[in-house]
Protein backbone atom coordinates (compact mmCIF):
# COMPACT_ATOMS: atom_id res chain seq x y z
CA UNK A 1 0.00 0.00 0.00
CA UNK A 2 1.34 3.42 -1.00
CA UNK A 3 1.58 5.57 1.64
CA UNK A 4 2.33 9.51 1.56
CA UNK A 5 5.03 10.99 3.70
CA UNK A 6 4.41 13.93 6.08
CA UNK A 7 5.55 16.73 3.35
CA UNK A 8 3.10 14.79 0.89
CA UNK A 9 0.58 14.81 3.32
CA UNK A 10 0.74 18.54 3.87
CA UNK A 11 0.65 19.45 0.54
CA UNK A 12 -2.50 17.17 -0.24
CA UNK A 13 -4.65 18.71 3.00
CA UNK A 14 -3.55 22.13 1.57
CA UNK A 15 -5.31 21.10 -2.08
CA UNK A 16 -8.02 19.54 -0.30
CA UNK A 17 -8.49 23.00 1.37
CA UNK A 18 -7.73 24.83 -2.14
CA UNK A 19 -10.61 22.95 -3.36
CA UNK A 20 -13.24 23.25 -1.11
CA UNK A 21 -12.43 27.25 -0.96
CA UNK A 22 -12.92 26.97 -4.73
CA UNK A 23 -16.22 25.15 -4.08
CA UNK A 24 -17.64 27.51 -1.92
CA UNK A 25 -16.78 30.34 -4.64
CA UNK A 26 -20.09 31.97 -5.49
CA UNK A 27 -21.43 32.52 -9.26
CA UNK A 28 -24.24 35.52 -9.10
CA UNK A 29 -26.20 36.10 -12.60
CA UNK A 30 -27.21 39.84 -12.70
CA UNK A 31 -30.37 39.09 -14.71
CA UNK A 32 -29.20 37.70 -17.83
CA UNK A 33 -25.81 37.62 -19.43
CA UNK A 34 -26.14 40.61 -21.22
CA UNK A 35 -26.49 42.59 -17.86
CA UNK A 36 -22.96 43.80 -18.28
CA UNK A 37 -22.24 44.42 -14.33
CA UNK A 38 -19.61 46.98 -14.50
CA UNK A 39 -19.27 47.87 -10.97
CA UNK A 40 -19.96 45.74 -7.54
CA UNK A 41 -19.40 46.75 -3.70
CA UNK A 42 -20.29 44.99 -0.48
CA UNK A 43 -22.16 46.58 2.35
CA UNK A 44 -22.47 45.92 5.95
CA UNK A 45 -23.77 42.59 6.22
CA UNK A 46 -22.37 41.68 3.19
CA UNK A 47 -24.96 42.75 1.23
CA UNK A 48 -23.87 43.30 -2.75
CA UNK A 49 -24.64 46.49 -4.82
CA UNK A 50 -24.24 45.88 -8.53
CA UNK A 51 -23.86 48.51 -11.44
CA UNK A 52 -25.35 47.67 -14.85
CA UNK A 53 -23.84 49.06 -18.09
CA UNK A 54 -26.60 47.73 -20.44
CA UNK A 55 -29.37 49.28 -18.12
CA UNK A 56 -30.38 51.72 -15.74
CA UNK A 57 -30.24 49.59 -13.10
CA UNK A 58 -28.15 49.21 -9.81
CA UNK A 59 -29.21 46.01 -8.30
CA UNK A 60 -28.94 44.36 -5.12
CA UNK A 61 -28.06 40.97 -4.26
CA UNK A 62 -28.92 39.89 -0.41
CA UNK A 63 -26.56 37.54 0.90
CA UNK A 64 -28.50 34.99 2.46
CA UNK A 65 -30.81 34.37 -0.78
CA UNK A 66 -28.43 35.58 -3.47
CA UNK A 67 -31.84 36.90 -4.93
CA UNK A 68 -31.31 39.78 -7.30
CA UNK A 69 -33.17 42.95 -7.19
CA UNK A 70 -33.81 46.77 -8.24
CA UNK A 71 -32.49 49.03 -5.77
CA UNK A 72 -32.15 52.27 -7.94
CA UNK A 73 -34.25 52.89 -11.11
CA UNK A 74 -32.86 55.81 -13.23
CA UNK A 75 -35.47 54.77 -16.31
CA UNK A 76 -36.76 58.29 -16.53
CA UNK A 77 -33.03 59.75 -16.95
CA UNK A 78 -33.09 59.35 -20.55
CA UNK A 79 -32.22 56.86 -22.85
CA UNK A 80 -28.89 54.22 -23.04
CA UNK A 81 -28.85 55.85 -19.40
CA UNK A 82 -26.23 53.51 -17.41
CA UNK A 83 -23.99 52.47 -14.62
CA UNK A 84 -20.52 53.00 -13.76
CA UNK A 85 -18.77 53.14 -10.38
CA UNK A 86 -20.45 52.07 -7.31
CA UNK A 87 -19.11 52.16 -3.32
CA UNK A 88 -20.47 51.85 -0.61
CA UNK A 89 -19.41 54.55 2.45
CA UNK A 90 -20.74 52.43 5.66
CA UNK A 91 -19.59 55.91 7.21
CA UNK A 92 -21.99 57.75 5.88
CA UNK A 93 -24.44 55.03 5.04
CA UNK A 94 -24.14 56.08 1.28
CA UNK A 95 -23.84 54.29 -1.79
CA UNK A 96 -22.11 55.95 -4.12
CA UNK A 97 -22.43 55.51 -7.93
CA UNK A 98 -21.64 56.93 -11.33
CA UNK A 99 -24.64 57.77 -13.69
CA UNK A 100 -23.99 57.92 -17.54
CA UNK A 101 -26.68 59.09 -19.98
CA UNK A 102 -25.75 59.10 -23.87
CA UNK A 103 -26.72 62.71 -25.35
CA UNK A 104 -29.01 62.26 -27.83
CA UNK A 105 -28.18 63.37 -31.85
CA UNK A 106 -24.80 63.49 -31.43
CA UNK A 107 -22.72 61.98 -34.75
CA UNK A 108 -19.70 60.99 -31.86
CA UNK A 109 -20.75 59.55 -29.00
CA UNK A 110 -20.98 62.06 -25.95
CA UNK A 111 -22.53 61.59 -22.44
CA UNK A 112 -23.13 63.54 -19.83
CA UNK A 113 -22.31 61.91 -15.94
CA UNK A 114 -23.60 62.63 -12.48
CA UNK A 115 -21.91 61.28 -9.07
CA UNK A 116 -25.24 60.20 -7.20
CA UNK A 117 -25.51 59.00 -3.81
CA UNK A 118 -28.22 56.57 -2.33
CA UNK A 119 -29.03 56.09 1.23
CA UNK A 120 -27.91 52.30 1.71
CA UNK A 121 -30.75 50.97 3.37
CA UNK A 122 -33.68 52.78 1.44
CA UNK A 123 -32.02 53.84 -1.22
CA UNK A 124 -33.28 57.42 -1.30
CA UNK A 125 -31.30 60.14 -3.21
CA UNK A 126 -29.16 61.73 -0.76
CA UNK A 127 -26.76 63.81 -3.28
CA UNK A 128 -26.29 64.49 -7.11
CA UNK A 129 -23.05 66.66 -8.61
CA UNK A 130 -23.31 66.79 -12.76
CA UNK A 131 -19.55 66.33 -13.55
CA UNK A 132 -18.40 69.30 -15.62
CA UNK A 133 -18.24 69.50 -19.88
CA UNK A 134 -20.69 68.94 -22.64
CA UNK A 135 -19.11 65.15 -22.44
CA UNK A 136 -17.45 63.83 -19.03
CA UNK A 137 -17.16 60.27 -18.13
CA UNK A 138 -17.36 59.37 -14.04
CA UNK A 139 -16.22 56.01 -13.38
CA UNK A 140 -15.20 55.51 -9.89
CA UNK A 141 -13.81 56.45 -6.93
CA UNK A 142 -12.24 55.96 -3.72
CA UNK A 143 -12.74 57.85 0.20
CA UNK A 144 -9.38 59.30 1.01
CA UNK A 145 -7.89 59.89 4.71
CA UNK A 146 -9.53 63.30 4.53
CA UNK A 147 -12.99 61.58 4.22
CA UNK A 148 -13.49 63.08 0.82
CA UNK A 149 -14.74 61.79 -2.19
CA UNK A 150 -12.13 61.19 -4.89
CA UNK A 151 -13.95 60.98 -8.55
CA UNK A 152 -12.23 59.60 -11.72
CA UNK A 153 -13.21 61.11 -14.92
CA UNK A 154 -11.73 59.07 -17.89
CA UNK A 155 -12.64 61.12 -20.66
CA UNK A 156 -11.41 64.18 -19.64
CA UNK A 157 -8.06 62.84 -17.57
CA UNK A 158 -9.25 64.50 -14.32
CA UNK A 159 -9.83 63.97 -10.66
CA UNK A 160 -12.70 65.50 -8.75
CA UNK A 161 -12.34 65.53 -4.66
CA UNK A 162 -15.75 65.90 -3.06
CA UNK A 163 -15.58 67.46 0.72
CA UNK A 164 -16.79 65.33 3.19
CA UNK A 165 -20.41 67.40 4.09
CA UNK A 166 -20.36 69.43 1.08
CA UNK A 167 -22.52 68.36 -2.15
CA UNK A 168 -20.46 69.79 -5.07
CA UNK A 169 -17.10 68.86 -5.70
CA UNK A 170 -13.71 70.37 -6.95
CA UNK A 171 -10.94 69.27 -9.51
CA UNK A 172 -7.96 67.99 -7.82
CA UNK A 173 -6.00 67.22 -10.61
CA UNK A 174 -5.79 67.12 -14.38
CA UNK A 175 -3.24 65.53 -16.87
CA UNK A 176 -2.67 64.42 -20.58
CA UNK A 177 -1.63 61.27 -18.69
CA UNK A 178 -4.32 61.17 -16.88
CA UNK A 179 -6.82 60.55 -19.96
CA UNK A 180 -7.93 56.67 -19.59
CA UNK A 181 -8.05 57.35 -15.58
CA UNK A 182 -10.16 54.36 -14.48
CA UNK A 183 -9.44 52.64 -11.25
CA UNK A 184 -8.61 54.43 -8.03
CA UNK A 185 -7.84 53.91 -4.33
CA UNK A 186 -5.63 54.88 -1.39
CA UNK A 187 -3.27 52.72 -0.40
CA UNK A 188 -1.22 53.70 3.30
CA UNK A 189 -3.07 57.08 2.40
CA UNK A 190 -1.37 57.40 -0.80
CA UNK A 191 -4.00 57.97 -3.63
CA UNK A 192 -3.13 55.35 -6.94
CA UNK A 193 -4.90 55.27 -9.98
CA UNK A 194 -4.41 53.49 -12.91
CA UNK A 195 -4.92 54.12 -16.90
CA UNK A 196 -7.56 52.01 -18.84
CA UNK A 197 -6.31 53.19 -22.46
CA UNK A 198 -2.51 53.03 -21.66
CA UNK A 199 -2.23 50.15 -19.46
CA UNK A 200 -0.49 52.37 -16.58
CA UNK A 201 -0.31 52.47 -13.01
CA UNK A 202 -0.16 55.96 -11.30
CA UNK A 203 1.07 57.78 -8.02
CA UNK A 204 -0.65 60.69 -7.40
CA UNK A 205 1.79 62.97 -4.95
CA UNK A 206 0.26 65.35 -2.52
CA UNK A 207 2.36 68.27 -1.09
CA UNK A 208 1.50 69.32 2.85
CA UNK A 209 -1.07 71.76 1.20
CA UNK A 210 -3.20 69.14 -0.08
CA UNK A 211 -2.33 70.34 -3.55
CA UNK A 212 -1.86 67.58 -6.02
CA UNK A 213 1.12 67.07 -7.98
CA UNK A 214 2.57 64.90 -11.56
CA UNK A 215 1.70 62.06 -11.79
CA UNK A 216 4.34 59.56 -11.10
CA UNK A 217 4.53 56.49 -13.33
CA UNK A 218 4.83 53.13 -11.07
CA UNK A 219 6.98 50.67 -13.55
CA UNK A 220 5.71 47.24 -13.11
CA UNK A 221 7.76 43.83 -13.67
CA UNK A 222 5.05 42.37 -16.46
CA UNK A 223 2.70 43.34 -18.96
CA UNK A 224 -1.14 44.02 -17.70
CA UNK A 225 -3.66 44.97 -20.01
CA UNK A 226 -7.45 46.81 -19.66
CA UNK A 227 -6.37 48.11 -15.65
CA UNK A 228 -10.12 48.91 -15.01
CA UNK A 229 -11.33 48.53 -10.86
CA UNK A 230 -8.91 48.81 -8.40
CA UNK A 231 -9.14 48.25 -4.63
CA UNK A 232 -6.63 48.39 -1.62
CA UNK A 233 -6.57 45.35 0.84
CA UNK A 234 -3.82 44.15 3.23
CA UNK A 235 -1.12 46.70 2.08
CA UNK A 236 -1.39 45.70 -1.73
CA UNK A 237 -3.14 46.50 -5.02
CA UNK A 238 -6.23 44.36 -6.50
CA UNK A 239 -6.81 44.74 -9.54
CA UNK A 240 -8.96 43.74 -12.49
CA UNK A 241 -7.54 43.72 -16.01
CA UNK A 242 -10.63 43.98 -17.87
CA UNK A 243 -8.33 43.20 -21.28
CA UNK A 244 -6.74 40.25 -20.44
CA UNK A 245 -9.75 38.45 -18.15
CA UNK A 246 -7.02 38.74 -15.11
CA UNK A 247 -7.40 39.07 -11.30
CA UNK A 248 -3.81 40.60 -10.20
CA UNK A 249 -2.30 41.64 -6.59
CA UNK A 250 -0.09 44.29 -7.26
CA UNK A 251 2.78 44.93 -4.50
CA UNK A 252 4.11 48.44 -4.28
CA UNK A 253 7.74 49.06 -3.85
CA UNK A 254 8.36 53.04 -4.38
CA UNK A 255 8.69 53.79 -7.98
CA UNK A 256 8.60 50.24 -9.10
CA UNK A 257 5.76 47.22 -8.43
CA UNK A 258 5.22 43.30 -9.08
CA UNK A 259 2.75 41.80 -10.68
CA UNK A 260 0.57 38.61 -9.29
CA UNK A 261 -1.96 37.03 -11.10
CA UNK A 262 -4.37 35.34 -9.17
CA UNK A 263 -7.20 34.47 -11.37
CA UNK A 264 -6.86 34.06 -15.04
CA UNK A 265 -9.75 33.00 -17.89
CA UNK A 266 -12.52 35.99 -17.01
CA UNK A 267 -14.68 37.60 -19.25
CA UNK A 268 -14.11 41.13 -19.52
CA UNK A 269 -13.56 41.56 -15.47
CA UNK A 270 -14.38 44.74 -14.53
CA UNK A 271 -14.07 45.62 -11.01
CA UNK A 272 -13.03 43.97 -7.69
CA UNK A 273 -14.20 44.45 -4.00
CA UNK A 274 -12.05 42.91 -0.93
CA UNK A 275 -14.76 41.80 1.80
CA UNK A 276 -13.42 40.10 4.47
CA UNK A 277 -11.96 36.48 3.44
CA UNK A 278 -13.52 36.84 0.08
CA UNK A 279 -13.14 38.76 -3.36
CA UNK A 280 -16.32 39.76 -5.10
CA UNK A 281 -15.45 40.38 -9.21
CA UNK A 282 -17.55 42.19 -11.39
CA UNK A 283 -17.37 39.92 -14.53
CA UNK A 284 -19.06 42.17 -16.98
CA UNK A 285 -18.55 40.05 -20.17
CA UNK A 286 -20.70 36.44 -18.38
CA UNK A 287 -23.27 39.15 -16.67
CA UNK A 288 -22.33 38.04 -13.50
CA UNK A 289 -20.92 38.69 -9.75
CA UNK A 290 -18.46 36.24 -9.04
CA UNK A 291 -16.17 35.52 -5.57
CA UNK A 292 -12.77 33.64 -5.21
CA UNK A 293 -10.90 33.04 -1.90
CA UNK A 294 -8.81 35.88 -0.58
CA UNK A 295 -4.81 35.15 -1.12
CA UNK A 296 -3.01 34.41 2.13
CA UNK A 297 -0.02 36.60 2.44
Amino acid sequence: MFRLGARQLIASIALLTGLVQAASAAEILIVDAKSQPESLTVAPGGVLFVGSASTPFVYKVHPDSATVEKFVDASSEGAGTFFFGMLADAATNTLWTCQLTPLPGTTTVKRHTALRGFDLSTGAQKLRWNLPGDNSTCNDFSVGPDKALYITDTANGKIYRLPAGTTSAELFVESPALVGVDGITFLNDTLYVNNVISNNLYRIPVDAAGKAGRPVDIWMDQPVKGLDGMRAVNGKLLLAENGSGKISVITVNGDKASVTVIKEGLKTPTAVEPAGDTIWIAERGAGKAVSIPMPKW
